[in-house]
């Protein structure tokens, strides 16, 4: 349950403080931007199952690859794409939280 909340909470719920509390002038885009991060959760349908609640998706799926990291960090570097780059970071790190509680990160 403590690892559900954890990861969803990451998911979810860092996002809305981040937005209101951070850019409360534009706390409308930059939430949307931090849920769109979800859609790297696409390639889970590469995987078969597509859902396991006991594997670890950095490094299994090609968004969550250690390649696919360093391009988001390359993008939270730069202005333009500096949201961007946090949103999917912030996925990223809900994801290693979840495998770090599961104990099988890679």
């Amino acid at each position: 349950m403590l690892r559900l909340f954890i990861h969803y909470g990451i998911h979810f719920i860092v996002p809305f403080l981040i937005a209101f509390l951070v850019f409360k002038k534009e706390q409308w885009k930059v939430l949307a931007i931090f849920l769109l991060g979800m859609i790297i959760d696409v390639d889970h349908l590469l995987a078969e199952p597509i859902f396991d609640p006991n594997r670890c998706s950095i490094g299994f799926h090609p968004l969550h690859s250690y390649a696919a990291i360093a391009v988001y960090v390359g993008l939270s570097i730069w202005n333009k794409t500096r949201l961007i780059g946090f949103s999917l970071l912030l996925h990223i790190l809900a994801d290693t939280a979840d495998c770090i509680l599961m104990r099988t990160i890679p």
